[in-house]
């Protein structure tokens, strides 16, 4: 089974991404198989609607394993109150402010390049709302970054995991970009100073 998480599928700088829907339908005209079989897609609108409070999304995808998923949800899953079904109905059907999401962290992204550009192997990546900067040791930055600039990051290594012992991440730290333009720039001017 593949169980494909595309909660930050609206959330692009480019041309929207395939997904894995369209993907194993494309798979399928060559291969004449069913297209999604064993083959399920989570999205939320926590990201496309910047509402991680209401915890609510869908699954889509191969027929059996969603009505496995419902029967296990019917028995022991938690039920969405009305109010959360009504709100989510409402922030699915609404297709502007993704598009105002992607603008708002477009922008951030401008200011990120015109800060960074040169810096910590900068690049702007073709979705989400993340930085990823090589800062040697991502610990070291964050201990420094929180104590001489107030500023917030994630090491890098604390969301990857290890193989085989090793975690490549540990040299960076995930910056968010989630502020508006001003907090942003401030944020990330510090930022530059302090590394």
């Amino acid at each position: 089974m593949l169980a494909v998480d595309e909660c930050y599928a609206e959330i692009y700088t480019g041309a929207p991404p395939p997904g894995a829907l369209e993907a194993a339908l494309e798979i399928d005209e060559t291969a004449g198989k069913d297209p999604f079989r064993n083959l399920v897609v989570f999205h939320s609108l926590s990201k496309r609607s910047n509402a991680a409070g209401l915890r609510s999304g869908f699954m889509a995808g191969d027929p059996r394993l969603v009505a496995m998923v419902l029967r296990w949800r019917s028995y022991g899953g938690p039920q969405i109150p009305f109010a959360v079904q009504k709100a989510s109905a409402a922030l699915w059907r609404e297709e502007t402010h993704p598009v105002q999401t992607r603008e708002w962290y477009a922008k951030n992204f401008r200011v990120a390049e015109q800060i960074l550009h040169n810096r910590f192997s900068y690049y702007t990546p073709g979705g989400g709302f993340f930085l990823w900067l090589d800062v040697g040791n991502g610990e070291e930055a964050t201990r420094k970054l929180w104590g001489e600039a107030h500023v917030k990051v994630l090491p890098g290594a604390y969301a990857c995991r290890e193989t085989n012992g090793i975690n490549t991440s540990h040299r960076y730290i995930r910056v968010a970009l989630v502020h508006d333009e001003k907090t942003t720039r401030e944020g990330l001017q510090r930022l530059a100073a302090v590394l």
